[in-house]
């Protein structure tokens, strides 16, 4: 009976899963899609369209390897589409660059050089191209502390009082303050959305090697070193060691499957993946992924209202979506700065990297992200290569 219906410690242990999961950072996801030029109803599109690939692509692979696998949205992709520059094609080009990571994704699943490859990437440079990404989002919250402090002083003191009882509920609350400061500052006028339902919205790709190499690759790297592979080392520590090429495959088909529907990256989670794995899900090991297949069906349900989020959401002041973007960003900014800083021979190009990624420079039509972990990885062989006790071995 146990394998038919699912025990009721793990459908409430799903409901919290994907409560955290996407309350926590859909005005990431927003504010990414509106950055490379989607519109209303395209960002709402893709809201849905990635809440659903995560939520059926959960369900499946934990059913199919009984095992808590938990799927998620790239939260540090959508971060990064949020600072990048709108592909001179429009939001069909950043579809184009959606489907190229999906491809990646894909590949690094069945090829096994690329998976290494994409993992070879030192652990500093690639923290430190996620923090300089993150950096001008968590910036945010404090300007607009400055710019519209009766709205989003609130919305962090929340967040911060929260975070004091449960971290996990931080965001969240900080979501119902910033509710609760819409409709106070509505001014009489109706903030119920229009539509409840969400209408997908196919979006034709476009491709050019500029979009490919300024966000597709990008996206790509971020998310293996960042979600994917996190992802894998989460449910091994658990005891769950599912195949990590099929995982892999998985998450990049269900990227490309949902991408031209508005959705940027679909990828194995970590933090929602112990959550699922640990004895907080049940006490019996073997039921745990029960969690995920739950915390799956919930992702779509809220997947399909995901335009009455986005209607309430543009109601709100552009700040207090920053503001809620930002402190969602703040404990993903802290670890990637502390795991960018950690190893001190690695510092120099580390910071290297996160110079040039935060400085938004955009050269030849690729973005900061690139250009920043290429002088930081040139920095990082250099450094290596005339340490004295290389120099001595020659």
């Amino acid at each position: 009976m146990s394998r038919l219906l699912p025990p009721m410690q793990t459908v409430s242990t799903g409901l919290v899963v994907a409560v955290v999961g996407f309350f926590s950072s859909f005005p990431i996801v927003l504010q990414g899609l509106a950055g490379i030029g989607a519109s209303a109803d395209e960002a709402a599109s893709g809201l849905m369209a990635a809440a659903v690939s995560m939520g059926i692509t959960g369900v499946l692979l934990s059913l199919w390897y009984r095992a808590p696998i938990s799927v998620a949205w790239s939260t540090p992709g959508a971060a990064l589409l949020a600072v990048s520059a709108t592909p001179a094609e429009g939001f069909s080009g950043a579809i184009g660059a959606f489907l190229c990571a999906g491809a990646l994704t894909v590949l690094a699943g069945l090829w096994k050089p690329l998976a290494r490859l994409a993992a070879s990437i030192p652990t500093s440079l690639a923290q430190a191209m996620l923090a300089g990404v993150l950096l001008p989002l968590c910036i945010t919250p404090f300007r607009a502390a400055a710019e519209l402090p009766l709205q989003t002083l609130p919305v962090i003191l929340t967040w911060f009082i929260a975070g004091r009882i449960s971290r996990a509920f931080a965001v969240p609350a900080a979501v119902l303050a910033a509710m609760l400061m819409v409709i106070l500052n509505a001014g009489g006028q109706s903030v119920i959305p229009d539509q409840i339902l969400t209408k997908p919205v196919l979006t034709a790709p476009s491709f050019s090697l500029a979009t490919a190499i300024g966000i597709g690759i990008p996206l790509f790297i971020v998310t293996m070193a960042t979600q994917n592979i996190p992802g894998i080392a989460v449910l091994r520590s658990y005891g769950y060691t599912p195949p990590a090429g099929p995982l892999l495959s998985s998450a990049g088909g269900a990227s490309l499957l949902f991408a031209p529907f508005g959705a940027p990256a679909t990828c194995l989670a970590a933090i929602t993946a112990a959550m699922c794995s640990n004895e907080d899900s049940h006490p019996d090991p073997t039921l745990r992924y029960w969690s995920a297949v739950m915390a799956g069906v919930f992702y779509c349900l809220f997947g399909v209202f995901a335009a009455a989020i986005t209607g309430f959401a543009a109601h709100a002041h552009p700040l207090l979506m920053g503001t809620l973007t930002g402190i969602a960003l703040i404990g993903v900014f802290a670890n990637a700065t502390f795991a960018a800083l950690e190893v001190q021979a690695e510092r120099e190009a580390a910071i290297l990297t996160f110079a040039i990624t935060a400085s938004g420079v955009t050269v030849f039509g690729i973005g900061a992200a690139v250009w920043g972990l290429l002088a930081g990885s040139a920095a990082f062989w250099i450094t290596r290569r005339t340490r004295p006790e290389n120099i001595a071995r020659r």
